[in-house]
């Protein structure tokens, strides 16, 4: 496809149609599908953001049960949208999606355009054209890495980008150029669909996809050299924690309310937080090795048991019941690290060892 393809009315025409038809057959069926409002719409874009579907469907449902509009999720506590959204990571957009709702609870109407819903906590380029195109009708294209991959193998586009988002401002005018006069917001779910379940980052279903005669990177039989992103580095941190029972009660540690992450969440103490070394920590008997990786960074979290420290806890620190663990909000990661240990009797040491914490 010539890189004016977007300025071809015929091809531009037969891309729309040969699209559309594919997505109305083929579409997933999604609950901000099947049953769709400018309510759903928001709380999937936002719980969508770096999260795939099949992760997000539980959490969707059980959010939406709880919370099904904005006016209730205005009034609720931020402890019961943290612990609804538990799991999903990334609490910044829990809490965004709360203040947006409290915003909405303000207002007599929804704002209609990309740029005013631009304004709103949580919301940038990409959920602001997805939520103004889906629900409210506006000719907006969306932009994220599904639809910069699709764009990029259309147009064989071998330039090198820095990284996504510079891609996807390139990007950005053909995905405009190619949107339909009418029904941007079926065009933009069935560009993210073909992304999501045929045009693949690794193996892309080029057999069975419906804009496959439009596609120069299938011609040319390369479609995963595109797009070509620079190498992302890899910031590798280590991390030691401490595991403390007394008395069937667990020692954790909660970020402080107005933390950047994690704000009011629970986690295992580090070593520093429970006023140790980390030197002074590896003493004690090594409970488990994790990794995880976030953005950039490669994780790797070791956890010690320790006996029970002696004197005043620490900032932040504190017992937490094991009757009440499932009440507070872990992190994800923590609450599966939590509930593996706690089903091992050599994790759970509540006795004083030789060599007690100092305060």
């Amino acid at each position: 496809m010539p890189d004016s393809f977007s300025q071809l009315p015929a091809a531009k025409a037969g891309f729309q149609r040969a699209l559309r038809r594919w997505f109305r057959a083929e579409a997933r069926v999604l609950p901000w599908r099947s049953s769709p409002s400018l309510y759903r719409t928001v709380v999937s874009e936002f719980m969508l953001q770096q999260t795939q579907v099949k992760t997000v469907l539980p959490y969707f449902a059980r959010w939406l049960e709880a919370l099904p509009d904005f006016a209730t999720l205005a009034a609720a506590p931020e402890e019961q949208v943290l612990k609804l959204w538990e799991g999903l990571g990334y609490y910044s957009r829990a809490r965004n999606l709360h203040r947006l709702a409290q915003i909405m609870a303000t207002r007599s109407a929804p704002p209609r355009t990309p740029e005013s819903w631009r304004e709103l906590p949580g919301v940038g380029p990409y959920t602001a054209a997805a939520i103004t195109s889906i629900a409210l009708g506006a000719r907006a294209a969306c932009v994220d890495g599904n639809v910069v991959r699709i764009l990029a193998r259309l147009t064989a586009d071998g330039r090198e980008f820095r990284d996504s988002a510079m891609a996807a401002k390139t990007f950005a005018p053909l995905a405009v150029a190619l949107l339909p006069a009418a029904g941007a917001g079926e065009h933009n779910e069935a560009m993210m669909e073909l992304g999501a379940t045929v045009c693949l980052r690794s193996n892309p279903r080029c057999g069975v996809c419906p804009v496959r005669r439009f596609c120069a990177a299938a011609r040319l039989g390369a479609p995963q050299q595109y797009p070509r992103l620079a190498p992302r580095k890899t910031e590798r941190r280590e991390v030691v924690r401490v595991w403390c029972l007394r008395g069937g009660a667990l020692l954790l540690h909660r970020a402080s309310v107005g933390a950047r992450r994690l704000a009011g969440q629970y986690e295992l103490p580090t070593a520093a937080q429970a006023g140790l070394s980390e030197a002074a920590v590896a003493c004690g008997p090594l409970l488990a090795r994790r990794q995880r990786r976030i953005t950039r960074f490669a994780i790797t979290e070791t956890i010690y048991a320790l006996p029970p420290p002696r004197g005043k806890l620490g900032e932040g620190l504190g017992w937490v019941p094991r009757a009440k663990l499932a009440t507070i909000t872990l992190s994800g990661p923590h609450r599966k690290w939590v509930g593996e240990l706690l089903c091992r009797p050599a994790a759970a040491p509540t006795a004083p060892g030789p060599r007690q914490l100092e305060p």
